[in-house]
């Protein structure tokens, strides 16, 4: 993040809503207690997909990628009063502080946590989404992708994150025969962008957020 873009998501970030309590505890814990945590949504993005998520008002949101449970949080404060968050990750080491989150957050008894393989799980999930979330590893986000339009309902929408990849996916093509993950992702926007079933925008915000409509 360059000094310019760093001011500007600075003053976007304290010109937006604040984080709700435990929504800064998870932050600050992350930060402070689990690897990567660079990961996180973070306040900015957060508010981001709350607003969506309340823009949309949901009944079934999927999520593909918890890590500690923030952008799950933040995407099921919009969802009717009869909806359901479904989120899966791979990571087992997480599942007790997530829990713990989800509990403490009043929104447990509308979220079904998930631990293994999303390629896997969802496909047994029999569920239709109005909204999903894709924030998981970058080498599936093809197959990521081709399981949520399955899974999506006519008109809802999926959020995919990283599609900037630390602007790498701007770089030069001799740049980029050194690192497989930024043609990954060149290779997945391109792929949504010429996808005649759907339309899409893409949000340069933190790392870049594809928001994708099913037609």
């Amino acid at each position: 993040m360059d000094s310019d873009y760093s001011a500007i998501h600075a003053y976007a970030e304290a010109y937006s809503s604040s984080e709700p309590i435990l929504l800064n505890t998870i932050n600050r814990e992350t930060h402070a207690e689990v690897h990567g945590a660079k990961m996180i949504s973070g306040h900015l993005q957060g508010r981001i997909l709350a607003t969506f998520s309340h823009m949309i008002r949901p009944r079934r949101i999927l999520e593909i990628g918890t890590y500690t449970g923030y952008s799950a949080l933040c995407l099921a404060e919009g969802l009717t009063e009869d909806g359901i968050l479904y989120t899966v990750d791979i990571d087992k080491n997480l599942e007790a502080r997530v829990k713990g989150y989800f509990e403490s957050s009043g929104k447990a008894h509308q979220i079904r946590y998930y631990i293994g393989p999303a390629l896997e799980i969802v496909p047994k999930i029999n569920e239709k989404f109005d909204l999903i979330f894709i924030d998981a590893d970058k080498k599936n986000y093809t197959q990521y992708y081709e399981l949520s339009l399955e899974k999506l309902n006519p008109h809802g929408f999926i959020i995919v994150d990283n599609v900037l990849w630390k602007g790498k996916v701007c770089e030069t093509e001799n740049q980029l025969t050194k690192d497989k993950y930024t043609q990954t992702i060149i290779d997945f926007n391109n792929r949504v962008h010429n996808d005649s079933r759907t339309d899409n925008v893409l949000f340069p915000i933190r790392d870049g957020l594809m928001v994708i409509r099913k037609k």
